[in-house]
């Protein structure tokens, strides 16, 4: 993993291992403020409560087997086999009991792959998604926040809104990054309390969903909620807007540049020192707006509109707005669009394979500084093997099969471009391909001029951001073209 081995703060399983000691030994008003046994600068807790209890959980195991492994101050940097082993099994059982089951539950559900052949080969391409399996390995993360996300969704789909709304509340408050699909779960129950009408059963469904919320949020913050301030202290760490526009993607030096992330502001930095030229505080208002603008179109359509399948595409164009356009986004980001990617790749797995095949790429300076090179050259062709052969993607690139009739439709005298259509998808996709596995080679064994040290890096974060930006207008045509209204159905 990241860091191993290296001091002064040896990687984010430290970082995992770090909150387990702060949990275990200090009382809950220390967890997020800076004290002589709480050092913020090294680790400290920014995730939300839920996390911080879920970190409490396992040093109390930790604990029983090897209570150095927890021990206050003297732990730090700990790292031992059976330690490792400990660690990688607490992420193994979170596996078992949150995530693996809502992929399967969920590719069982849908309707149109009720064959028990083709829910299991769909659940197997999920899974099989190197992205997450990548960043999961080189910087140990628990899949809590996302397994959540995805039982709300399934619980939604069942219109078991009321339990969908308690699980996507728990994924918010175990990670703050889950609003990168708030705004979808707000809008599609909201269009759904107006479709029942505000003055019969929508007004009651919107009380219960108001107090469902309520109630879940207040459960996760008890401990905090007796103290103003420290629910304060909380929220700053959660949101340090202080930092400015980057946190991790800063082209701020010609010589070097630490991490690339594949989002607008990263790309435009190549050419515009957006940090010289405009205030943190600007930076801030002038994210928010254009994600905001960008977001707009999916969740008005959502609100007017409520569908499943609405629903589950604008989980995507929404979540890809906030990594193109939102403040402070980290690489590993990719992965809150790639998820909801995968819940479509049935219905588009031409471009939903596409989608998590660059999302992965978008993800190899990470992996290279990672030493997971080996682990990205075999995943990523074995995922893109196993959806040519599950889904037959070369062959699903007619404007039907891609969601965009349509939109084909009304363009009227444009139609007959459409005939070639298919062929022009395919030769674009191979051409992609070429390129990212042309920019994978060329990263890995060239080393760069002396004179552009991270010339790969950008152009790894550039080439990605340029496919990002024409997927987020993508799925933003299919969204608003489509006509259908499929919200009574169990699955679309």
């Amino acid at each position: 993993f990241l860091g191993a081995g290296k001091p002064p703060m040896y990687g984010d399983y430290e970082a995992q291992r770090h909150w387990q000691e702060i949990t275990y030994n200090l009382p809950i008003r220390q967890w997020y403020f800076n004290t002589s046994d709480n050092n913020l600068l090294y680790w400290g807790l920014d995730y939300p409560p839920l996390t911080a209890y879920h970190s409490l959980v396992c040093a109390y195991i930790a604990k029983l087997i090897n209570p150095d492994w927890v021990a206050l101050h003297t732990s730090r940097g700990y790292e031992s086999q059976p330690h490792k082993l400990f660690m990688r099994t607490t992420v193994f059982v979170a596996d078992l009991l949150v995530y693996i089951p809502a992929v399967i539950l969920y590719c069982f559900s849908l309707k149109e792959t009720s064959a028990k052949k083709k829910a299991s080969t769909c659940a197997l391409c999920i899974l099989l998604y190197p992205g997450l399996i990548l960043i999961d390995h080189g910087h140990f993360q628990y899949p809590l926040s996302l397994g959540l996300a995805l039982w709300a969704v399934l619980c939604l789909s069942h219109d078991w809104d009321l339990l969908g709304s308690v699980a996507f509340c728990l994924a918010l408050n175990y990670k703050q990054m889950e609003l990168y699909h708030s705004l979808p779960f707000f809008c599609y129950l909201l269009g759904k309390c107006f479709k029942k009408g505000l003055k019969g059963k929508g007004l009651v469904l919107l009380a219960k969903l108001a107090g469902t919320v309520l109630l879940s949020f207040a459960a996760c913050w008890l401990p905090f909620g007796t103290d103003v301030e420290q629910i304060m202290q909380v929220l700053r760490r959660l949101f340090p807007i202080d930092r400015g526009l980057f946190e991790a993607c800063m082209f701020s030096s010609p010589t070097h540049c630490p991490d690339k992330v594949a989002n607008i502001w990263c790309s435009l930095s190549v050419l515009i020192k957006i940090k010289n030229v405009i205030s943190p505080r600007t930076q801030l208002k002038l994210s928010f707006a254009v994600t905001f603008l960008s977001l707009l179109p999916a969740c008005i359509k959502l609100t007017v509109q409520p569908s499943l399948r609405g629903f589950k595409f604008a989980l995507v164009s929404c979540a890809l707005s906030f990594f193109l356009f939102s403040f402070q986004v980290h690489e590993k980001s990719i992965l809150l669009v790639s998820v909801p990617v995968c819940l479509i790749i049935n219905e588009i797995p031409f471009m939903a394979t596409w989608f998590l095949l660059v999302s992965t790429f978008s993800l190899l300076p990470l992996l290279l500084k990672d030493g997971l090179l080996l682990a990205y050259a075999v995943t990523t062709p074995a995922f893109l093997a196993v959806c040519l052969a599950s889904f037959s993607i070369l062959d699903k690139t007619s404007a039907e099969d891609l969601q965009l009739k349509a939109f084909s439709l009304s363009l009227k005298g444009y139609v007959s471009w459409f005939k070639s259509f298919p062929r022009i998808v395919r030769s674009l996709f191979l051409l992609s391909l070429s390129l990212l596995g042309l920019l994978s080679v060329l990263s890995a064994a060239v080393p760069p001029p002396q004179s552009l040290p991270d010339l790969f890096p950008v152009a790894v974060a550039v080439v990605s951001c340029l496919h990002f930006l024409l997927f987020l207008v993508y799925f933003n045509v299919v969204i608003l073209w489509d006509s259908r209204n499929r919200g009574q159905k169990k699955m679309s």
